[in-house]
């Protein structure tokens, strides 16, 4: 309450208009800035909100981003017109990335993440009624400028360092963004940062050098945030295409930052932080002594964090496996002058035993499964399987496959067609999920199931072959079981070999 107090009184004599297109919202949000704003007014879309400002004056605008007639970003870039110094803050969830990527270039002064915190709302408010206020302080104080030349010095350098620190915090706030996209590489920036400083500071540099490193490294995956996320929250292996296009978060954070003049060496150290010493390496196939010094720091820090970090297809180094694999790499990957202080440096580094690119939490679970999910049958398809079978050799969650093989399908198929045969899978593996919802169901080699467990169980052969959805397509039923402790069975290609076996014996009998 004193906070909401405080701020009505420093907003008596500011002017905003709030923009939002959806009703129900628009009202939450106008009732309560309505509490501080005495001079509010409310539009409904971006047409309407241009139109009030080309009619009055206001201090501060609000407004959505997605919005019919008239978006938020086409909106601002039209205000901005008829006055470069409009203070614009920008409401919207973080699903779209490429508005919040315009919004940077543009300059706008705040974010508010959707949905609405009102406490976010409070501190952007606070902060942009202090600038306004600072700035109609300065007009007043025009006249006497000889009197407060050294006081306004100070005031323009506080106001700088705010400016800086709000579009630092902005740009952190983004790239924490990508990484809740991404929930498999959460904290990795932060990582690679505090790798980045370990390694300058033992080489000397200055703190203001080191300190430019620190930022540098916590923002060089901004560029991610325009990477679709068809492909940055894919977990499986990406195909050639995908690869070349997630390579493109290098040059998209370059591009973000050479614009912001604060940031702009930052940028050009983010640039080359995937560059090789033999020049082998990307965006510019840079070598040696070409690539820039804190970029060197930066590739050897990255890969540290890559290395150490629980991968899908394969577990983590150790401090000491990593280490190793950089000394390994010295002279070809990474220079070395930065390996050489690097392995002592990061020797001393402790790991945290949770860092994982697998899911930890239900709803990650449930997005990471969504990738390998089988149209047809609604089950999980043969790539999933290939990504347990191959953490089951670390983490040996997994005991337990038992394998159904549906025979003469194919004939069913080709006497009634594929719309009825996938309608008739998609039932078969309903049955299977009912019959056994503790399991995870996979659909293989087109018409046969795989029943994966962590404990031992005995299926019931008995009632999937008495059901009347297979016996009336008279599709028959055969069964396999493997123990996954006591075989081994690491990925796909030894599961397949195990199938094809299975299904050559039962062929000859």
């Amino acid at each position: 309450m004193s906070q909401l107090k405080q701020l009505k009184e420093a907003a008596h004599s500011i002017r905003l208009l709030y923009i939002e297109d959806e009703p129900a919202l628009r009202d939450s949000v106008s009732r309560y800035l309505d509490k501080i704003f005495m001079h509010l007014d409310v539009a409904e879309n971006g047409e309407q909100g241009l139109e009030f400002y080309k009619t009055n004056p206001y201090d501060i605008i609000i407004t959505d981003i997605e919005m019919p007639k008239l978006n938020g970003i086409e909106m601002s870039k039209k205000i901005r017109e008829l006055n470069v110094e409009q203070d614009i803050i920008v409401t919207s969830a973080y699903t779209n990335p490429e508005y919040f990527v315009e919004a940077i270039k543009m300059g706008i002064n705040g974010y508010i993440i959707k949905p609405i915190d009102f406490t976010q709302v409070n501190q952007i408010l606070e902060t942009t009624i202090s600038k306004i206020k600072r700035y109609q302080e300065n007009e007043h104080y025009k006249k006497n400028l000889e009197k407060i030349v050294s006081k306004k010095t100070h005031d323009y350098k506080k106001l700088f360092d705010e400016k800086v620190h709000n579009y630092r915090q902005t740009l952190y706030s983004i790239v924490n963004l990508i990484e809740d996209r991404d929930s498999y590489t959460g904290g990795h920036s932060l990582r690679v940062a505090k790798y980045c400083m370990l390694i300058a500071q033992a080489m000397g540099y200055s703190e203001k050098e080191i300190q430019k490193l620190h930022q540098a490294a916590m923002l060089h995956d901004l560029g991610k945030v325009a990477t679709p996320d068809s492909i940055l929250l894919n977990p499986g292996k990406l195909n050639e295409l995908e690869y070349k296009l997630i390579k493109e978060h290098v040059s998209e954070s370059y591009n973000l930052l050479k614009k912001i003049p604060m940031f702009n060496e930052l940028a050009g150290i983010i640039l080359e932080h995937h560059e090789r010493f033999d020049g082998h390496g990307y965006p510019g196939g840079k070598k040696g002594n070409e690539v820039r010094p804190l970029s060197r720091i930066m590739i050897v820090a990255d890969a540290f964090d890559a290395m150490t970090t629980n991968r899908i297809y394969k577990d983590r180094k150790s401090v000491t496996e990593a280490l190793e694999e950089i000394k390994n790499l010295s002279g070809k990957q990474f220079h070395p002058e930065v390996v050489k202080i690097a392995v002592d440096v990061l020797n001393e580094v402790e790991i945290e035993e949770n860092i994982t690119q697998m899911p930890i939490t239900e709803l990650e679970k449930e997005r990471f499964s969504y990738f390998f999910k089988d149209i047809i049958s609604d089950t999980y398809n043969r790539n999933y399987l290939d990504v347990i079978l191959i953490r089951n050799k670390y983490d040996k969650e997994y005991s337990c496959i038992n394998i159904i093989y549906l025979h003469h399908f194919s004939k069913f198929n080709n006497k009634y067609g594929w719309n009825k045969g996938d309608r008739l899978l998609k039932e078969f593996a309903f049955f299977l999920k009912e019959s056994y919802p503790e399991s995870l169901i996979f659909r293989v080699q087109g018409d046969d199931f795989i029943i994966l467990n962590k404990e031992h169980i005995i299926i019931d052969k008995e009632a999937i072959k008495s059901l009347d959805l297979l016996n009336q397509a008279n599709v028959t039923s055969s069964f396999g079981h493997h123990n996954l402790l006591d075989e081994n069975i690491a990925d796909m290609n030894i599961m397949d070999h195990h199938l094809l076996s299975q299904i050559a014996d039962l062929q000859k009998k």
